[in-house]
């Protein structure tokens, strides 16, 4: 368990150490504060074409909106419950999107050109060739906004419905779905049913995506120190239709956090800026503490949910 007296060191960390945003999550998560008060702070990265930027994604400092950070600020209204189209943030991002800004005919893009003007790491290198399989992650999951919120006779809504049933067809045969896709494929396996997209053979589909989940969990703990896809990349509660099969991992790793956590401070990042490190090294010692923090808050919610956290 973790206890009240660390529960609080990790408190007192990120009250030192976070952003705002970081900060009102930590709030909506461990002391009920206000989806408002996220809102506020998240509003703050997101610019007049309603897009967002501006280091919302801390490993990428380009102040332009891009498809990636855009569903960043998705991801954190989603964790919040929050669901509002009459509200500016929702009205803003429906505009960048309806925009079709860095909308390709393969996807919405991964990395785009102007990361390369900013500080970043490596990963955030524009390459067009290596968005024809890192965009599948972002495209899955920006077509299941667009096919949940956005109008159902516009354009927008017909090219993110014709990208999903080009997504699910290459399911069953590919192997290769990028760094994010699998993630991708887990939310748009959850909407499928709701979105009424056609005839699929559901079931076929959910096994292939359990498949790819467990395949994809590295199971030799002592790589996590390094980077290794965990049981809370896809996994976030009991509840999930991935735990039954990843029982004991899942085990593990709860395990390996409460082990790992150090004293009087929080989780290191397991990634660095690697060669843009020397160029970025200043804008890289900021990231680092902003995502200890992030991370931070997603891992006691992890704990919490599977009752590892004392009352």
């Amino acid at each position: 368990m973790i206890s009240k007296s660390t529960h609080s060191e990790i408190k007192t960390w990120i009250y030192r150490n976070g952003r705002d945003l970081e900060l009102s999550l930590w709030k909506y998560h461990f002391e009920n504060g206000t989806k408002e008060d996220v809102i506020s702070a998240l509003s703050y990265y997101q610019n007049e074409d309603g897009g967002f930027g501006n280091a919302l994604e801390p490993d990428n400092w380009n102040p332009n909106s891009t498809p990636y950070t855009t569903l960043n600020a998705i991801s954190i209204l989603k964790e919040i419950e929050f669901v509002d189209l009459n509200h500016p943030i929702y009205k803003g991002i429906l505009n960048y999107l309806y925009s079709e800004k860095d909308l390709m005919e393969y996807g919405w893009r991964f990395c785009v050109p102007a990361n390369d003007n900013y500080p970043h790491a490596p990963w955030w290198n524009f390459e067009e060739e290596s968005n024809l399989t890192e965009s599948i992650g972002v495209t899955a999951r920006l077509s299941v906004f667009v096919l949940n919120y956005a109008d159902k006779s516009s354009i927008l809504y017909q090219k993110a419905a014709a990208l999903v049933k080009s997504l699910i067809s290459k399911l069953p045969a590919d192997s290769n779905f990028g760094e994010m896709g699998i993630g991708g494929y887990v939310e748009l396996l959850e909407a499928m049913k709701e979105l009424n997209l056609g005839e699929y053979d559901y079931n076929s589909l959910q096994l292939k995506v359990k498949e790819l989940v467990k395949n994809s969990i590295e199971n030799d703990i002592a790589k996590w120190k390094d980077y290794g896809v965990r049981p809370s990349n896809y996994i976030k509660s009991p509840q999930s239709i991935y735990y039954e099969d990843n029982k004991v991992i899942v085990e593990s790793e709860l395990n390996y956090l409460m082990d790992t956590l150090p004293q009087n401070n929080i989780w290191e990042i397991t990634w660095t800026w690697f060669d843009n490190n020397e160029k970025y090294s200043k804008e890289f010692a900021i990231s680092e503490n902003w995502w200890k923090a992030n991370k931070a808050i997603e891992k006691l919610c992890f704990l919490k949910t599977f009752s590892c956290i004392e009352e």
